[in-house]
């Protein structure tokens, strides 16, 4: 399914003209070399452009060329050439840390053209193959054409040729023995493609995808048999899961393309591994660029409120703009997670969905989510990144979460099926390790338990703010211990800074234990609360009273996790309409004066 998708998103990139045809690839370049009649070496012109970055530093940008593909099963031992184009130790034999192994590189370089184009009968063929007869590696650092660039030429990627003001790839007759070779060549074994159900040269080695966080430089697999291990019925290589090489070649153009345009690439966190790659069928950079401001947060010209306007129309069926496009709700839609394995690829998820259906999955993820701010100032959605920075310990040197919760969370609030019990485990370790209930940390509590539903987590709890009016015992426990929490600071603010609070030395006895801890705090309230002013005291003995009154005399002697859960959407929601009212009356004390 992966493959057959990636297919279908390169046959629709091609007949736009996005991407070259069948046995070409875009690639950098970043010199020129010029040839005359005879093969000699003219020149070597750069075409790297000279870029400013958005912080106004500058940059050389290599300039992209379709090329013949790239030769696969190259590695560092291995030897095989690309055809018209590759790096100096190929081209021209030029390597000065390896000498011997450039020579065997430029004769390999020189067998392949004349294996391509010794039928070729025009002046540029005869041209290149001149130059591959008459060119000696030992000349290269010294020869009058290269002498000047000669080390920045070894350090940067990909020569290529160019004859009487054309490039080589340029020459009709070139292309046609180039594709002549690449689709026929030696004799192949066929077999049925898994891809196309078609009877087609099957692909032994299967291209290399370049661009994933993590992965080697030079590009890992996708799909690999190298070890006896992974082979079965005596079948080698590319046998294995017999695919066409036309099937083999698109999926990877399809997906380097994917990989080198940031519209369709994101990923959740620094130092996250996995690349969450999206795209729309028939192509359309505006759908992965709806679902990356609207899920990952990316930088957009429009705002949080714009944007679930245009969701919510597009969700009713009303037609909207984005990036001046217009948005089908039906087009299908394709996600892809994929995170490096040594020199190979793993899939984390695939999904494939209307684009409508995916943000309506996304849309029910976030108001479940909808809770009271603690600060005014706060996005109103919270972004996947943030909701799973909760489950980490941000003063830790790695603020990363796991891959493995990562893929998890994100193919949850796609399909919209529940919520994986580790994204509740993470959020519980990080509260009793730091005493901290955050808005984050209360929206996961709150969409866990409204996703994967639980007795001891009643409806009445999971609202956005405060319900004083629930008569469930743990959540009116958290509202009390908050109103405690209030009692102590407010006592203590005007004479003493408090280095540590109940909540520092109690908060995770009283969620677990309350029988054993409430007795205790409510005696010391007593004693903070002939500290205060009549004003205040009054307000906070209210405020006790309304919650006792809704407790029984004795504290329950054990709560469970799911209670605990209820117990810290309490707190949380005391404290943040505490804070409402505080700004209130700080907002008409001003307005007074």
């Amino acid at each position: 399914m992966i493959l057959q998708a990636l297919v279908k998103h390169y046959e629709d990139m091609t007949e736009k003209g996005v991407l070259a045809g069948y046995g070409w690839n875009p690639q950098k370049v970043s010199y020129v070399l010029y040839l005359d009649e005879e093969g000699n070496l003219l020149q070597a012109v750069s075409l790297k452009e000279e870029k400013k970055t958005e912080k106004g530093k500058s940059i050389s940008v290599l300039q992209s060329m379709d090329l013949p593909a790239a030769a696969g099963g190259r590695t560092s031992n291995a030897v095989v050439a690309n055809f018209l184009w590759d790096n100096a130790s190929y081209i021209l034999g030029a390597d000065d840390k390896d000498p011997q192994r450039a020579v065997r590189r430029f004769e390999a370089s020189r067998e392949l053209h004349q294996k391509i184009l010794s039928d070729v009968d025009i002046p540029a063929a005869r041209a290149l193959l001149a130059f591959f007869e008459r060119w000696e590696p030992a000349q290269a650092r010294e020869h009058s054409a290269l002498r000047d660039q000669y080390e920045d030429i070894l350090k940067t990627p990909n020569l290529v040729f160019r004859y009487q003001g054309k490039y080589l790839q340029e020459y009709p007759e070139i292309r046609k023995a180039w594709l002549d070779y690449y689709s026929g060549g030696e004799e192949k074994e066929e077999g049925i493609c898994l891809v196309t159900g078609e009877k087609t040269p099957i692909a032994k080695l299967h291209p290399l995808i370049k661009g994933v966080l993590g992965a080697q430089s030079s590009g890992a697999s996708l799909v690999s048999f190298n070890a006896v291990s992974s082979c079965s019925y005596a079948q080698e290589q590319g046998n294995n899961a017999p695919t066409g090489e036309y099937a083999a070649f698109a999926y990877g153009a399809a997906l380097n393309h994917l990989l080198s345009q940031k519209d369709y690439v994101f990923r959740i966190g620094e130092k996250d591994n996995t690349t969450v790659l999206s795209w729309a069928e028939g192509g359309g950079k505006e759908y992965p660029g709806l679902l990356g401001c609207f899920l990952f947060g990316m930088d957009s010209s429009y705002t949080e409120s714009e944007l679930r306007k245009m969701v919510k129309n597009l969700l009713e069926g009303q037609p909207i703009e984005f990036e001046e496009s217009k948005m089908d709700p039906n087009r299908p839609f394709y996600i892809l997670g994929i995170s490096p394995n040594a020199a190979r690829l793993s899939v984390r998820f695939f999904l494939r969905n209307s684009f409508g259906n995916i943000l309506r999955n996304v849309n029910a993820h976030y108001e479940r989510l909808e809770i009271q701010k603690s600060n005014p100032d706060q996005s109103d959605n919270i972004f996947l990144w943030r909701l799973l920075g909760a489950t980490v310990n941000q003063n830790a040197k790695d603020k990363s979460p796991s891959s493995e919760l990562t893929g998890e969370v994100l193919r949850a609030v796609l399909t919209g099926d529940r919520y994986p019990a580790t994204l509740l485990n993470g959020v519980t370790m990080r509260i009793r390790a730091e005493h901290r209930v955050t808005r984050e940390r209360a929206a996961i509590i709150k969409a866990y338990y409204l996703k994967n539903p639980n007795p001891d987590v009643p409806k009445e709890v999971l609202t956005v703010s405060l319900n004083k009016e629930s008569t469930n015992v743990p959540y009116q426990l958290g509202r009390l211990f908050s109103i405690l929490e209030t009692i102590q600071y407010e006592a203590n603010s005007k004479n003493t800074k408090i280095n540590t609070t109940i909540k520092d030395k109690y908060f995770n006895s009283a969620s677990a234990t309350p029988a054993v801890v409430f007795p205790t705090l409510i005696n010391l309230a007593q004693k903070h609360l002939k500290k205060m002013d009549i004003g205040a005291q009054i307000t906070l003995e209210k405020q006790l009273r309304e919650v006792m009154d809704k407790l029984d005399e004795e504290y329950p002697a054990r709560l469970t996790l799911p209670q605990q859960g209820s117990f810290q959407l309490g707190y949380y929601h005391q404290q943040t309409n505490h804070f409402e009212n505080s700004k209130k009356k700080e907002e008409n004390k001003n307005g007074s004066n």
